[in-house]
């Protein structure tokens, strides 16, 4: 599945690709739209269909990662419904071997994430993500998502690799294309990013059902 003479640089997104997206979408889809109801005297069905409007207005934009930004708007802190899920944060199957594996081969390991850097701290905190990879590249230290070109443009000349020998696995189809089209020479889709829900099977790129099957050979 993977050409690991070809790869000197591992990009790995975080959300549906090393923890699993259920805590997400949970917080996202079901805490937060409580915690809106609660705090402006609405529905939870009025407070849902509010958040939803806004979200597709920002999607595809560094706004719609942005915990600032959401805070702004929701006019509450927004880690508390972060903070009432922690629980759900958990690895995907063999992602931690994935990357001592990986690291073993001297190969550098970057976390390439649309989440803000308070998401990611949270996260951290009960997975000890961070210690296990190289370096951290958030969307918000460029204030460019991962959709824009731009993006993979400040990534590429802030750790001086050739696109074309690099790894990238990601669960967004948007992501992905912009990878592919940026000249990221190996791209792989997670098909199941959200353990309560189905895989998906609507990628145009090799699917990886489990990071056992692209661990790289023992040194």
């Amino acid at each position: 599945m993977i050409d690991w003479n070809q790869i000197d640089i591992v990009l790995l997104d975080m959300d549906g690709t090393l923890l699993d997206l259920h805590y997400d979408n949970t917080v996202w889809n079901g805490l937060l739209p409580v915690h809106y109801a609660q705090h402006h005297g609405l529905s939870t069905d009025d407070a849902n269909a509010h958040l939803m409007a806004h979200m597709r207005m920002v999607y595809g934009t560094i706004e719609f990662y942005c915990l600032d930004h959401w805070q702004d708007f929701a006019g509450f802190d927004v880690l508390d419904p972060h903070r009432d899920a922690v629980h759900l944060i958990q690895w995907r199957a063999n992602a931690r071997e994935f990357l001592k594996k990986t690291r073993a081969r001297g190969i550098p390991l970057i976390l390439a994430t649309n989440a803000h850097r308070k998401s990611i701290a949270i996260k951290d905190e009960y997975s000890n993500l961070v210690e296990m990879l190289d370096d951290v590249a958030s969307a918000h230290d460029y204030g460019i998502p991962k959709e824009d070109q731009g993006y993979w443009q400040a990534l590429q000349q802030a750790y001086d690799f050739a696109p074309a020998r690099a790894l990238f696995v990601d669960d967004n189809a948007s992501v992905l294309n912009a990878a592919r089209d940026f000249g990221i020479g190996q791209v792989l889709a997670v098909a199941q990013p959200d353990s309560a829900r189905p895989p998906r099977d609507d990628f145009d790129y090799p699917v990886l059902q489990d990071f056992e099957q692209i661990y790289p050979p023992d040194v």
